[in-house]
Parts: C-alpha cells; sequence; structure tokens
C-alpha cells in the first residue's frame, strides 16, 4: 500500500469528514485502498471519553492511514491541550477541534455547533492547543447557527479563532439549527451557501479555507478548487467509496494507477484477516464495504449477501467472499448480456 508520509506539509485539497459511526479505525485503513492522498479524519472524540475512556481505543489508527486528524470535542481549554498532546503522541497529524455538530447532546455538553455563538471560548481552546502541539490545530464550524447567521458574524469568528493562531479552517456551508431539526436534518434542510464559504476565502486569504457540505463528486471538488484551499467530502466517500479512486490523479496530479475493486476487497481481507483472530467482530470491519460496488451490476445483490452473512455472531472472511462470488456471477452475467447484444445474440 502507498501512503503519505506525516511530515509532509498538510495538503488540505481532498479530505474525508469526520463521522460519527462511520469513520473508525477500519473504515479509514478502506479508504486509505482507494486513495493515497486523502486526507482522514477520526469520529469525534470528546475530551472526557479520551481523559476518562478507553484511550487506547479511541487514539487507535494505523500506520498506513497518515495524514489522518484526530477530531476533538470540548470546550475547556486546558482539557482540550491535553487531549491534543495525547493525539500528537499517539501519531496523528492534526487536531480538529469540532464547532458544527449540532445534535442535543453534543450542546449538553457545551461543544460543537453551540460554541460558534462563543467564538472568544472556542480561541482559548485553539491557543491552549497550539501552545500544546507542534502538529495544526483545526477547526471545523458551520456558516452560522439559529438565526445568527450574517456574514458579519461569520467573519467575526474566523477573525477571533485566527488571531488564536488557527490557520486551517473547514466550513460546512450550512447553517446549524440547534433545535427543531435533528443532526441527519442538519444535513440536509438548511440549504447550502458556498459564496460564503468563497467569500470567506476572499477576506482571510491567508487562512487555508475548506468547503464542506452536498459535495458528492471529483468534478465538484474541482469547482470549488477554484475558489478555496480544499473541499471535504462526507456521506457520498462513505456510501460511494469508489468515488475516490480518482482523487489522486485528478486532484493531487499523481501518475494514474492501475487498481480495481477486487483487489482492494483482497486487501482489505488480508487487514481484517488478524483482527478477526484478535476478537474484532466482522461485522465492525465489514460494515464500510457495503457501498463498495455502488453503482454496479450486482451491487443490491452484494450489499443483500454482505448483511445476511458478515453480520452475524461469529462470522468469518468465507462471510465476505460467499457476497464476493455473488457480485461476481453478477458482473459476469452481464457481461455475457453485453457480449451477446454486440453481436446480435437474443440472450
Amino acid at each position: 500500500m502507498t501512503s503519505v508520509s506525516h511530515i509532509n506539509p498538510p495538503d488540505y485539497r481532498f479530505c474525508v469528514a469526520p463521522m460519527m459511526d462511520w469513520t473508525d479505525e477500519h473504515e479509514r485503513y478502506f479508504l486509505r485502498l482507494v486513495s493515497a492522498r486523502a486526507r482522514l479524519y477520526t469520529e469525534m472524540v470528546t475530551t472526557g471519553a479520551l481523559i476518562y475512556g478507553d484511550r487506547t481505543r479511541f487514539l487507535a489508527h494505523s500506520e498506513e492511514e497518515h495524514p489522518v486528524a484526530l477530531q476533538l470535542g470540548g470546550s475547556e481549554p486546558e482539557d482540550m491541550a491535553r487531549c491534543a498532546t495525547l493525539g500528537e503522541e499517539a501519531g496523528f497529524d492534526e487536531i480538529n477541534m469540532n464547532v458544527g455538530c449540532p445534535s442535543d447532546r453534543v450542546q449538553a455538553g457545551r461543544f460543537g455547533a453551540c460554541l460558534m455563538r462563543e467564538p472568544s471560548v472556542v480561541a482559548r481552546c485553539v491557543e491552549a492547543m497550539s501552545h500544546a502541539v507542534s502538529i495544526p490545530v483545526t477547526v471545523k464550524c458551520r456558516i452560522g447557527v439559529d438565526d445568527d447567521d450574517s456574514f458579519e458574524s461569520l467573519c467575526r469568528f474566523v477573525q477571533t479563532i485566527r488571531d488564536a493562531g488557527c490557520q486551517v479552517v473547514i466550513v460546512h456551508a450550512r447553517k446549524a439549527w440547534l433545535s427543531g431539526l435533528s443532526p441527519k436534518q442538519n444535513r440536509e434542510i438548511p440549504p447550502l451557501h458556498y459564496d460564503r464559504v468563497y467569500a470567506l476565502k476572499r477576506s482571510f486569504p491567508q487562512i487555508t479555507m475548506v468547503v464542506n457540505g452536498g459535495i458528492r463528486s471529483v468534478a465538484e471538488a474541482h469547482q470549488h478548487l477554484a475558489f478555496v484551499d480544499g473541499v471535504m467530502v462526507g456521506r457520498e466517500a462513505y456510501q460511494n467509496p469508489w468515488s475516490l479512486c480518482s482523487v489522486d490523479t485528478e486532484l493531487f496530479d499523481q501518475a494514474p494507477r492501475a487498481i480495481a475493486r477486487w483487489e482492494v476487497l483482497d486487501q482489505y481481507k488480508h487487514y481484517m484477516a488478524p483482527r478477526l483472530e484478535r476478537g474484532v467482530p466482522l461485522k465492525r470491519m465489514a460494515k464500510h464495504l457495503l457501498g463498495l460496488f455502488q453503482g454496479q451490476p450486482g451491487a443490491r445483490l452484494w450489499r443483500r449477501t454482505l448483511s445476511e452473512q458478515a453480520f452475524r455472531f461469529g462470522a468469518g472472511l468465507e462471510a465476505v467472499e460467499a457476497a464476493e462470488q455473488a457480485v461476481k456471477a453478477a458482473h459476469a452475467s452481464h457481461e455475457a448480456i453485453d457480449s451477446n447484444a454486440v453481436e446480435g445474440v437474443a440472450p
């Protein structure tokens, strides 16, 4: 597997968003097999979980994942600095502060999108973390919260955290409603305003500005990169992971490499095998494969077979191989129909 050394200067041209219950260490390893250059992010880890919980589990990642960032949720500067230090010691390349999640649970802990109303708190956290670590400290936010969504407020927020030392801002181009909408609805209902993120970049040209929200293809990423420094893709990367296969070539100017879904699947099976022996349930790792054949013949059969076989208690790699054989048969049948059509033979 090719990977980018974490000592290289940070490159934010293409990032995969932190997503709760999705971007765990297994998903990140899997996506790295598809793209060597995409910047990866952990699920959000709260400071309380990291300080008082299973630190080894929350900081787990493999060397192949780099470049990879640890996203933290919290609002106490001392705790944020302590956790940033733990992240740097564990080998992460960046510490990202969550100022974008709108869920009730997150608000109750006084972190996430509600902190956009308290830019001085965010600034103190950024400053404390920046003094504690030598890796980049970044912030992921929204364009506003509730009715406090003016461009002037957004600029004041960015100015405040910039003065505290933040040089990279990732902006979800929707505002967040802190009540009345679920986290899922907050990812879909508030309208996207990419123009505000572009304007923010023009107002703060020295800041690395990354736009997030609703981006579904490398072609769309190209369009955004005319105005900002980077793009961050969320659900599309998870639901259709093969959409990342052209990222390295088209966005990072790397030479094309011949790679097929079957090769990636084979490499991921080699990753899963020793972890199965250590007691990691197959379903935790196999769930990230559900979208591998999105848009291909047999995709539905792949998802159904994998769900039925791999999510059972005690399932092993034979469950993945059963789904693999099913989709290969579907591909062979599809190719035979195409061949007959070309030759003018009725299928």
